[in-house]
């Protein structure tokens, strides 16, 4: 009776709605939390002409685990996780609620897998920096899946097809990382020049956008083998495999657009994506 009531339960919860999109976003630096620049436009102007979520699952680079976890408390905190940055941007709170019932389902739709429900983590930076300017009024539910590090991006994008089916149930799917990201190489000294990257950086990004719009996804999965310029823009993976959760999401017919598409700091991207 306990497993009907449950089932029964969910099923209310969850009831069916027109299919959500789902976004990449590159978060960049913190500092675009609290800042009115290009990027932040990008960000907002992506979810104007799509219906209210039930929930936001958020798939952030700064939650990088041994296994796999869900957020599963009833008020996620907001963690500012970085430092050297200004005192205003450690006050920033970002109060959305959790939704304990999107988590366990998450669990469900990903078994064999095992997922831990989680109740101390909360809203990473690469989570709320961005959501703040989709829904400033923290109105709509988030949840965060993390990043297993022990499994390949093959895993990641096949784990993704999983969650496919919460887009028909009102939740808006989010990746944040940035697909190039190379902090030990950035040139703090041009970091406000607009679309500046070092000549790798440059071949990076014409390469990934061009298997992104012919649909290769196969090749961005085995990113290791598209040469130099990709090992220099993916020096670790944590900022890449939200994209590759974003390309695992997409289904037969639907169209991928790109935003954003900016360099920043000789070694850094902005590039955003939205499928629908």
């Amino acid at each position: 009776m306990k497993n009907l009531n449950y089932l029964d339960s969910l099923s209310q919860h969850f009831s069916n709605t027109e299919k959500m999109p789902v976004l990449f976003l590159g978060h960049g630096s913190p500092m675009n939390a609290i800042e009115n620049n290009q990027f932040v436009e990008g960000f907002r102007n992506s979810v104007k002409n799509i219906p209210k979520p039930t929930s936001i699952l958020c798939i952030s680079a700064h939650w990088y685990t041994n296994g796999t976890k869900v957020t599963a408390m009833e008020m996620p905190r907001t963690i500012h996780d970085f430092g050297g940055f200004p005192k205003e941007l450690f006050e920033v709170q970002y109060p959305a609620k959790g939704n304990p019932l999107l988590a366990v389902e998450t669990k469900e739709l990903l078994i064999p897998e095992l997922v831990e429900l989680d109740e101390k983590w909360g809203l990473d930076h690469g989570a709320w920096s961005v959501i703040k300017h989709l829904y400033p009024n923290a109105d709509i539910p988030v949840i965060q899946l993390s990043i297993d590090y022990t499994k390949s991006a093959q895993y990641h994008f096949e784990l993704a097809h999983k969650l496919n089916s919460l887009r028909k149930k009102g939740v808006l799917i989010i990746g944040s990382g940035n697909i190039i990201h190379n902090l030990g190489m950035v040139d703090f000294k041009n970091f406000d020049k607009d679309n500046y990257g070092f000549e790798w950086a440059i071949e990076a990004k014409e390469i990934v956008n061009n298997l992104i719009v012919k649909g290769d996804y196969q090749s961005l999965i085995n990113y290791n083998r598209l040469g130099k310029a990709l090992q220099l823009a993916i020096p670790t993976p944590d900022h890449y495999l939200p994209l590759i959760y974003a390309l695992g999401l997409q289904e037969k017919g639907e169209n991928i657009s790109l935003f954003n598409d900016k360099l920043v700091a000789g070694s850094l991207s902005m590039t955003s994506l939205k499928i629908s």
